[in-house]
């Protein structure tokens, strides 16, 4: 009889406790994860021994916290002597960092992870997201309920504003006056021949210890004018009168002309300058005798003279004194005019007024621009006449480079403005000796000492 065959009867003849049996795989697996488990505490231990947290980091640091990266208790809280690991808190950061208000009229003030968010490898920490500067600026509102800025900003390349210098339609309130056309020209007559001034040789980058800035540092007389824009004041000195107030003018012509007579004594004899109302009949000579003081007050005026309506009125706005034009008129030959009245007949100038920042509220890097002509930004240099044209770019020539697009240059926030007020940051003094600093720097590895170096030049 053929023997039957069920689904029944091979169910049966499988050992439904064939699990609880130990078997040499089961074996295996498990010595292999009691030995993982056991060396991963093993490993953390290690660590523990040697007071190196790089086993709970999340990421690298950043470049300026990588003196940090086998410290994690420098910013992270620890409580009976074990590392938590719990989000940074401000007051960690303020332990090093001074980080004054932005405003003193904001709503509230973020905490400074929230803006810097580390453990995202070698980044710079003030990259921070437009999010940050939009959760206020999106919808400014004030303590006070007003404010003087623009209140919706959400990003540089669609609704920031025109730049606040050109917005307002003011012009420079500089007194000095200058003509950029005219010294665009070519062929202008230079110390050493005919010239073609470029917009470097007045506008220069500042610099410090003989490294440039990012700052243009203010065109001066004795940089960038004095080479071409002489003082002279007499014929009888190749010394030039000082590039200072009136009354430090008039002491030093003063001077040089005492100086002078005191060793030409002869010269006190002059040939009186005659009256040509009557050209045609022969005239004596006619000799006088000054005194030295005559002699000085009289070559004063003249020096004088020459300076305030000419030399010194090209650029600067002089206001004469009331009996400035008097003392102007006074027949030299009378030679009556003394030094204190001349003193007393000095004009005044007016306040340069250079305007120093025009960006007073953002940051701009010239030094990170050389790559396009100054004309490119500049574009009306070349036609402006009056000191009061602002030759500014404005914000559509920034849009050209600075955009969302692919290739474009940066345009977040940060790249122009700062959260903090630099000006309310205070002094933080030290906690750590150069021993101890020393001492953890040997301990990190090779890339993170040069990142710290890279990132401090």
């Amino acid at each position: 009889m053929p023997r039957t065959r069920t689904t029944k009867k091979l169910a049966q003849r499988i050992d439904l406790n064939y699990f609880r049996k130990p078997g040499p795989m089961r074996r295996w697996r498990m010595w292999l994860s009691v030995a993982a488990i056991a060396l991963a505490v093993a490993w953390i231990a290690w660590h523990a021994v040697r007071r190196n947290d790089d086993v709970y980091s999340a990421g690298k640091l950043s470049a300026a916290h990588a003196v940090f990266s086998n410290r994690c208790s420098a910013c992270h809280v620890t409580a009976g002597g074990l590392f938590f690991v719990r989000k940074v808190s401000d007051h960690a950061c303020l332990d090093c960092h001074d980080g004054p208000l932005h405003q003193a009229s904001q709503m509230f003030t973020p905490s400074c992870a929230s803006c810097h968010a580390d453990h995202r490898g070698a980044i710079r920490l003030a990259e921070v997201s437009d999010a940050s500067c939009t959760q206020c600026h999106a919808n400014l509102e004030t303590r006070g309920g007003f404010t003087h800025y623009v209140a919706h900003i959400e990003s540089f390349s669609s609704d920031h504003p025109e730049f606040a210098v050109l917005r307002t339609g003011d012009g420079d309130p500089t007194t000095i006056r200058f003509n950029h056309a005219l010294h665009m020209q070519a062929n202008l007559t230079g110390p050493s021949g005919r010239v073609q001034l470029i917009c470097g040789d007045c506008h220069r980058l500042a610099s410090v210890g003989g490294a440039p800035t990012t700052a243009m540092q203010p065109a001066t007389y004795a940089a960038t004018c004095a080479s071409c824009h002489t003082l002279q004041f007499d014929k009888r000195f190749a010394q030039q009168v000082p590039h200072d107030t009136p009354q430090r003018i008039h002491a030093f012509v003063v001077a040089e002309f005492a100086a002078y007579i005191a060793a030409h004594p002869a010269e006190l004899r002059e040939l009186r300058q005659p009256n040509r109302d009557l050209p045609r009949r022969p005239i004596a000579a006619d000799y006088r005798l000054l005194t030295p003081p005559e002699w000085v007050a009289e070559h004063t005026s003249e020096a004088e003279d020459l300076l305030w309506r000419k030399t010194c009125k090209e650029c600067h706005t002089l206001n004469c004194a009331p009996n400035q034009t008097q003392a102007n008129a006074t027949p030299p030959d009378l030679a009556l005019t003394t030094l204190a009245s001349l003193s007393a007949a000095l004009p005044s100038v007016a306040p340069s007024n250079i305007t120093q920042k025009y960006f007073p509220h953002a940051k701009f890097d010239h030094a990170q621009h050389q790559l396009v002509t100054c004309e490119s930004c500049h574009a009306g240099a070349r036609t402006s006449q009056q000191s009061s044209d602002i030759l500014l770019p404005g914000i559509a020539t920034c849009r050209q480079c600075h955009n969302q697009g692919p290739q474009a240059a940066e345009a977040r926030c940060f790249e122009c403005h700062t959260y903090h007020d630099p000006s309310l940051r205070k002094f933080s003094p030290g906690h750590e000796s150069i021993d101890d600093l020393l001492s953890r720097l040997s301990r990190l590895p090779p890339a993170s000492t040069s990142t710290i170096a890279n990132a401090s030049l």
